[in-house]
């Protein structure tokens, strides 16, 4: 499938979504090729420092070091941190080790973020959620749980969730293979490998959304 089919056969995953161009690097730093800056969707409140992604580890499982469940909006989840009203600086991305795992339900993915820096930072937001495949990178679309602030210990982990529809229409559909985050008030992203594969559709199903950090289950 070219990227021209896949913008006029949408994804159901990104209904009223446009191609966007790849802006992390696998290294979790800005891509130096002079693709175009990390999605909007990356963008949240306030303004954070730049700095360049350190390589996170890819991993299973329920995540450590969780502190006071911090999610709102979403009955029955918590984040991980601790929910705060400000005060330690916002984390950057060279300081924080990803990872993903699965969910309690089938179309959902966790993405975790651990503190691997000397000091507590904080979270507040919408991260970036890129997803490439052979045809394209298309952005998630933020779902309506509200953000709060969450302070993230050294050691200590968060993490949010990627909400995709399975595909179940027998066909091939789309298969995603790599997940670009950029947390919250960050423009360095980090690339995880992933396996997601959503129907392609006229466009009219539900689409691809991502939580705020700090609400994941």
């Amino acid at each position: 499938m070219r990227v021209q089919k896949l913008s006029l056969l949408a994804v159901v995953a990104v209904a009223g979504l446009s191609l966007t161009a790849c802006s992390g690097s696998d290294n979790g730093s800005s891509d130096k090729s002079g693709s175009s800056t990390p999605s909007q969707s990356a963008a949240s409140e306030g303004s954070g420092s730049q700095d360049s992604g350190s390589q996170g580890t890819g991993g299973s499982g329920a995540s450590s070091g969780k502190g006071t469940a911090a999610g709102t909006g979403q009955s029955g989840t918590g984040g991980g941190g601790t929910a705060v009203g400000g005060g330690a600086g916002a984390c950057k991305t060279s300081r924080l080790a990803f990872s993903t795992s699965g969910a309690m339900a089938e179309g959902e993915l966790i993405v975790n973020l651990k503190n691997t820096g000397s000091a507590a930072c904080t979270l507040k937001g919408f991260p970036g959620a890129d997803l490439k495949s052979k045809d394209g990178t298309l952005s998630a679309k933020r779902s309506t749980v509200a953000p709060v602030a969450v302070s993230v210990k050294p050691g200590e982990e968060t993490r949010f969730t990627l909400h995709y529809p399975r595909n179940t229409s027998g066909g091939s559909g789309e298969t995603f293979t790599s997940l670009i985050v950029t947390p919250p008030n960050e423009t360095h992203s980090h690339s995880l490998p992933v396996t997601i594969n959503v129907p392609v559709t006229d466009g009219t199903g539900s689409a691809i959304t991502v939580d705020p950090v700090g609400t994941g289950k």
